[in-house]
């Protein structure tokens, strides 16, 4: 076993943790705590069942986050106990027990720094993910359809409720297109860097020659609209189209005009929604991600502005910010944070945290280097 400097390792676990509390601000989430539940103990809380979801989300994410700083802090305790056993009692078996706690709770610490870093304007939020096949014909589709169950297996690893609002299927095999929500606080800020083109390098499952194919396809991220946003559309600014559902049916969701499309006029930004059997309920649904569209591209122009005035500024974003090679070799690479993996049925399962981490940290990074 190596020889691991204990003390002075535990020394920079409690520096870590005191950086991480103080940017946190424990006492803030604590006081966020405290009013929070004041407000859920009110006994009219659900006459509106959306402000009441939103306050109740709220808490539990305060009190999730208040309860990891403490165990994080309990168990840097606890490991200084463990190792002061293992050395006192010559214990091998504490003390590789000691090593073991030592790697989690660096991990720990790791994560929990990445999420301090999620301090942008809109962060906070749920988000909305549209998945679009690109290049590639039916691979393309195909490989849009393995990202929409990439990203729902992280959600679901991760015990985030997710809700998908439209699906428009390729001919063949696939998805054209595809938009889910992801109901789960920091979703968005989290998310955002996935925002992006994606490449597929493989052996096509649809060519009968045993080709090896190139595919892309874009995923697009948007914080989720909320009502205090007051984002207005004028009624003249939208046309509206109703349709019939495509794709698996059943039950009547495609069998009458319950699908819209809604065009706002201005900014030619459409929105599809067909997954509910209601017209009100998808035109609801296409209403608030379209406000949401709205919301992030006034954003975008006000940064932009900021940069034009700061002179000219290197974009963040490339065409193609990730790499999914399955022949001739296997590898998942993200081209931003050259951070890589070799596990690709992992990735393509949900496992794409350290991909996340590593670029909530390279967007931190950018976002504090001076312009040149």
């Amino acid at each position: 076993m190596a020889n691991i400097d204990f003390p002075a390792e535990i020394r920079a676990l409690r520096t870590k943790y005191a950086n991480i509390e103080q940017v946190a601000d424990v006492e803030a989430i604590r006081t966020d705590i405290a009013e929070l539940s004041e407000q859920a103990g009110e006994p009219n809380l659900w006459d509106d069942p959306a402000a009441a979801q939103k306050i109740t989300s709220k808490l539990s994410h305060r009190q999730s986050a208040l309860e990891r700083l403490e165990t994080l802090h309990s168990r840097i305790e606890d490991l200084e106990v463990l190792v002061e056993l293992a050395q006192d009692e010559d214990d091998e078996a504490s003390r590789e027990e000691s090593v073991k706690e030592l790697s989690s709770l660096s991990a720990s610490l790791d994560r929990l720094e990445v999420v301090t870093l999620l301090a942008g304007e809109y962060d906070e939020r749920e988000a909305v993910v549209s998945i679009r096949s690109g290049a590639g014909g039916v691979d393309a589709a195909d490989f849009a359809e393995m990202l929409l169950r990439m990203y729902l297996r992280w959600a679901e690893r991760h015990g985030y409720p997710t809700q998908v609002l439209d699906t428009s299927y390729a001919e063949e095999a696939g998805l054209k297109s595809a938009t889910f929500e992801v109901k789960a606080p920091y979703a968005f800020g989290t998310l955002s860097v996935e925002a992006g083109t994606h490449r597929l390098v493989r052996i096509s499952p649809f060519d009968n020659q045993g080709r090896r194919q190139t595919s892309f396809a874009a995923v697009e991220v948007i914080p989720l609209i909320e009502q205090t946003d007051s984002v207005e559309i004028p009624d003249n600014e939208i046309k509206v189209d109703v349709f019939r559902s495509s794709g698996p049916g059943g039950q009547s969701v495609n069998t009458t005009d319950s699908a819209v499309r809604l065009t706002h006029i201005p900014t030619g930004i459409v929105v599809s929604m067909q997954n509910e059997k209601s017209q009100l309920q998808n035109r609801a649904a296409a209403l608030r991600v379209l406000q949401s569209r709205l919301l992030l591209q006034m954003q975008e122009q006000e940064n932009a502005e900021k940069k034009a005035m700061a002179g000219d500024v290197k974009a963040s974003w490339g065409d193609q910010m990730r790499s999914y090679v399955l022949n001739p070799y296997q590898m998942v690479k993200d081209l931003r944070t050259d951070h890589e993996v070799g596990n690709t049925s992992a990735v393509f399962d949900g496992e794409i945290d350290d991909f996340i981490d590593a670029g909530i940290r390279w967007r931190a990074n950018n976002r504090a280097a001076p312009a040149e």
